[in-house]
This record gives C-alpha cells, structure tokens and sequence, in this order.
C-alpha cells in the first residue's frame, strides 16, 4: 500500500498549494468559532456539546467540498488515464485519495483544539471521557463522509455534481434521525440505525458502542469499495 501513501501526499501537496483548501478550513474554524462562543456571551456558559452540535451540520457542505474533485478533477482534465498507466491499482488511487481527504479533514478539526482550551481557561466543567469520546466521533464521521464524498466522485466529471450528489447522501443520512417520529416501530429502528447522526451522539455523550464504531466501519468499507468498482467499471487502463 506504498503507493496509496504517494497519491496520499500528492493530494495533500495540491491541497496545501491551493488557496481554495485554506479559505475552506478557514470558513471552517470561523464558523465552529462562532456557534462555539456565542453561548459565552449569551449566558456566560460554553461547553463542547456546542461545538459537537455544529461541526455534524458544517460536515454537510465541508465534506463535499473537500472530496468533489478527487476523481471528477482527473477524469475531467484527462490525467486519469495518465495515472492509471503508472503501476497503480485502482485501490490504490482510492485509498489515497480518501488518506489525503481525511488528512485534511483531521487539519480542521485539530483547529477547533482552540476551544478546549478556552474552556479549560475559563475553569468550565470538562468532562475529558466525552470529549475525547466527541472527537472520536467528529474523525469517524467526517472519515465515512469522505469515502462518500470520493465515491460520488467517480460517477461523475462534473465537480459540482459530484458535490451535490454526495451532499444529498451525506444530508439523507444525517436527517433521517430527525423523521424516526413518523414511522412505525420496526421500519424506525432500521432508520435509526443508518442515521449518522443518532451514532455520533452516542459517542458525544461519552459511550463508544461497538455498534457506532462498526456503522462508521462499514460506511467507510462499502463507500470505498463502490468508488472503487467505479474506476475498475471504468476500463481506464
């Protein structure tokens, strides 16, 4: 997996050349900042569950954002097929891609650090066990939107119909948990269990349930094993 490791850090060398990755991690931290402070001054309070609140939300559009062009951005400008004649497997090119976006990913949230330790200045209860719990979480999330976002990638040349189509997997799994109320017992239980965000509460509040961490696992295992049927569907080589 050598190689996976080279197009991890080839991606990760386009991302930091780029301008477009800074003012995204920027918006990023400005808005995280920004939900994150506002109950310090509205009633003199903060804790992380503000910011485990927000970050699940910002993910929607972050993620997409982040992963559209990992794929399109070959297949429209051709180098697909110049990468595909190195010797790379298609799982390959995959893995690395998805490293490099979680790489990325993992950039932001290490920015929001600058809470924790605001509310360890301002002598705020911190409960370490759910934050850490709560950081665990916001990784693994923000990794099985990833393979979801590289996934929708490859169906498409188009950067932005590769955002949107992975925004609306991503948007479909984190708002179902919201609809539980009108479906019935067995059918509720199913879409509880596929929502994202049922599985990342449990985590914030300090539980790490073999369950949540295999809904994550398995995300991430059937997204990147479609993006990769993909490209092999693809014939590049």
């Amino acid at each position: 997996m050598s190689n996976a490791f080279i197009i991890a850090k080839k991606e990760m060398m386009m991302y930091l050349n780029s301008p477009a990755s800074y003012v995204v991690l920027f918006v990023f931290l400005i808005i995280s900042s920004w939900f994150f402070a506002s109950p310090i001054f509205l009633i003199n309070q903060s804790t992380m569950n503000t910011l485990f609140s927000i970050v699940p939300i910002v993910y929607i559009f972050f993620i997409p954002a982040i992963t559209m062009n990992l794929i399109s951005r070959e297949k429209d400008s051709g180098t697909i097929e110049t990468l595909t004649t190195f010797p790379l497997s298609d799982k390959e090119i995959i893995i690395g891609k998805f490293i490099s976006s979680v790489v990325l990913l993992s950039m932001g949230l290490l920015l929001t650090i600058v809470h924790f330790l605001t509310i360890t200045i301002l002598g705020q209860n911190v409960d370490y066990g759910s934050i850490f719990c709560g950081y665990i979480g916001l990784f693994l999330m923000g990794a099985a939107y990833s393979a979801i976002g590289i996934f929708s990638s490859t169906l498409s040349n188009n950067q932005i119909i590769a955002f949107i189509i992975s925004l609306l997997i991503i948007f479909f799994l984190f708002i179902v948990k919201f609809i539980l109320f009108f479906l019935p017992g067995s059918m509720g239980e199913f879409f509880q269990y596929i929502s994202s965000d049922y599985h990342f509460s449990n985590m914030s509040r300090g539980i790490i349930d073999s369950r949540n961490l295999i809904y994550f696992g398995s995300l991430i295992t059937v997204f990147l094993t479609l993006a990769i049927t993909m490209m092999e569907s693809k014939n590049w080589k």
